[in-house]
């Protein structure tokens, strides 16, 4: 797994895991410190061969981060052919499972799966048995405690857990008080990790706001940027799909390799998009950020909900090579307010585990400037302005 020594969540999280009596955890880091780790290693070292039923349910946001959790879970226990990991996620190959044509209870220990689908297969399908749970996880549990309908969805699972030694354990890079009020409210006694929020912010990352008299010139910026920096590999968030799209041919006719991933795409498709981006096949991923109607058990990429915030692919999906991040448009709630832990998740997929990298907002407006600097003051961390031009004497990061 290329881990020299545990991180200092990683040291927190498996301390009170492992320990005996182990805690309840609600625990929050920063990205690229290693959450994923921490508790896939106490999930593995909580399962007992012997039990024929799922033992660990881990609750995530989206498909993609479902894939990418269960990929580091059957790294680390490859050894231990005992561990295996059903996908409760919203996948038109899933119909066709055995368990789900025959309404058969599932025997792998481990389900990864996206709230509506667990909760349908828990009620409507009866494929999974949480009577014998070991380990209840929520990751990005910010987005899902606070959104109502993930919310209530969390809650009335908890219902099923009949074993009082199970343990809940619930992570994100961010939490507002509201957040860790609710978290509290559904798991016992926790042990709460929390950080400053002045520590939240990447001290690694180097952030840039560019100010663009009009949008056209936004793309000058970031050829700009590509003429003077050495880039790894690139993610550009946009607002909305057609921003995203046109952009992505855009660079494309000027030779970038380029992919775009929105919730225009498909199931298999986006699976394909950052398989291949993984594997560094291309290096400018483009995203955007766009909030989709439609019922709960329905949605898997985008999903609007009462908390005025979509859920976006990008979350949790860590990608080491990423060395840039341009928020092409400023993330905000629906209400228009400034997103701040959007704004963190973004520049998070960059300068994962300390290594450098840049973050370059491209500003156009009035409203632009207000929201960037209200992110900048929230965070106690600046965020530098440069023009367009000056972009080219730029050093190189010095980590």
């Amino acid at each position: 797994m290329g881990f020299r020594a545990p991180s200092k969540i990683q040291e927190e999280v498996l301390y009170h895991l492992l320990n005996n009596p182990s805690r309840n955890i609600i625990a929050q880091s920063q990205s690229g410190t290693g959450k994923t780790a921490a508790f896939s290693i106490a999930i593995i070292s909580r399962i007992d061969p012997a039990n024929q039923s799922p033992q660990a349910l881990i609750i995530v946001p989206t498909y993609e981060l479902a894939l990418q959790i269960g990929s580091v879970i059957e790294k680390m226990a490859q050894f231990l052919p005992y561990i295996q990991i059903a996908y409760a996620v919203r996948d038109p190959t899933m119909s066709k499972k055995p368990n789900l044509v025959r309404r058969k209870l599932l025997a792998e220990p481990i389900v990864i799966g996206t709230p509506g689908t667990v909760e349908d297969w828990c009620r409507r399908l009866r494929v999974i048995d949480l009577s014998r749970l070991r380990i209840f996880c929520v990751d990005e549990a910010d987005v899902l405690i606070t959104a109502e309908d993930f919310q209530q969805i969390l809650f009335s699972l908890r219902l099923y857990l009949k074993d009082s030694s199970c343990r809940m354990m619930l992570f994100s890079a961010t939490y507002s008080d509201d957040a860790i009020k609710l978290a509290c409210r559904l798991t016992q006694r926790p042990v709460v990790l929390r950080l400053e929020r002045e520590t939240q912010a990447l001290h690694n990352i180097r952030q840039f706001f560019v100010f663009c008299d009009i949008p056209h010139q936004k793309y000058d910026a970031i050829e700009q940027i590509y003429a003077s920096l050495t880039i790894g590999q690139a993610i550009i968030f946009c607002r909305k799909i057609a921003t995203a799209r046109s952009l992505a041919v855009r660079m494309a006719n000027q030779k970038h390799s380029v992919r775009e991933l929105t919730s225009a795409l498909d199931i298999e498709q986006r699976r394909t998009v950052m398989s291949q981006f993984r594997e560094g096949l291309f290096g400018v991923l483009i995203s955007a950020n766009v909030a989709t109607r439609g019922k709960l058990n329905h949605i898997i990429f985008f999903c609007e909900t009462r908390s005025k915030r979509s859920i976006e692919v990008y979350r949790g999906i860590d990608v080491a090579d990423v060395s840039l991040i341009i928020n092409y448009d400023m993330p905000e709630l629906v209400n228009f307010k400034p997103d701040y832990e959007t704004y963190l998740h973004r520049i998070g997929r960059c300068g994962r585990f300390n290594r450098p990298g840049y973050v370059f907002n491209l500003i156009n407006s009035l409203y632009d400037v207000i929201t960037m600097r209200s992110i900048a003051e929230y965070f106690s961390h600046p965020i530098e302005e440069i023009a367009i031009d000056d972009i080219s004497d730029l050093e190189p990061y010095q980590d």
